[in-house]
């Protein structure tokens, strides 16, 4: 027998995570289990799992004997979160650059390189995940394992917010550029360098998601117009 084998919830989270910060559902909009199931080709249960993992981060609310409902947090909800998650980054990227051992600078420099490899192929959900491991080998080397915690914690909620910014006009070179600022600075023990070189790095995905959203959003109208 062959064919694909039908997406987990894990998959099912990450597809509707996507959907939502991609603005394809309105604030509010009820979640059809039974449509969604149709499309991604799947029994409602591993649906359901999903809704569930999606409402403990508040992307989704679900109501009992009413259904799921997208929560879209608005513009300047996560301009605070972007705001806070540059605070915390750049407090990692200080700390790091004077605790980094040689062994994780290597891994570094590593991982780096592979984010290098995906914006050479332009494919942004690629970049996003070694990005996210870059990210993380620094939250590691701050040697301070609460904030390392709670770095990946805002980090978890921020994903599919970060992820679509990648998608604007020249975002993943200047990503990488900034990455190639952030490993010089903690290359060099620069710790002012490269507490200022991430902060800046994180504040500017706020803006740019809304930039990516007011895009979209006018797509999605016009494709809307044009089919009715």
């Amino acid at each position: 027998m062959t064919g694909t084998r039908p997406p987990t919830a894990d998959i099912l989270y990450e597809r509707i995570e996507t959907q939502i910060a991609e603005g394809r559902f309105s604030d509010g909009e009820r979640l059809d289990e039974v449509r969604l199931a149709r499309d991604f080709g799947v029994s409602r249960t591993p649906l359901r799992e999903a809704l569930r993992l999606l409402s403990a981060t508040g992307l989704v609310e679900l109501v009992p004997n009413r259904g799921a409902f997208v929560r879209q947090p608005d513009f300047t909800r996560l301009v605070e979160m972007f705001e806070v998650m540059a605070e915390i980054e750049a407090w990692c990227a200080r700390l790091a650059a004077t605790r980094i051992t040689p062994a994780r600078l290597l891994l570094l420099r590593q991982a780096a390189s592979a984010c290098e490899a995906a914006l050479q192929v332009r494919d942004y959900q690629l970049y996003y995940e070694r990005n996210a491991t870059f990210h993380g080998m620094i939250y590691d080397a701050s040697g301070n394992a609460f904030l390392a915690e709670e770095a990946r914690n805002l980090q978890r909620r921020l994903k599919p917010f970060r992820k679509a910014q990648l998608s604007v006009g020249d975002r993943l070179s200047r990503s990488m550029s900034e990455h190639r600022e952030i490993l010089l600075a903690l290359e060099a023990g620069d710790a002012a360098r490269a507490e200022t070189v991430m902060r800046a790095h994180i504040r500017i995905q706020g803006s740019l998601y809304e930039e990516f959203r007011l895009a979209k959003g006018g797509a999605l109208e016009d494709a809307g117009q044009s089919a009715g």
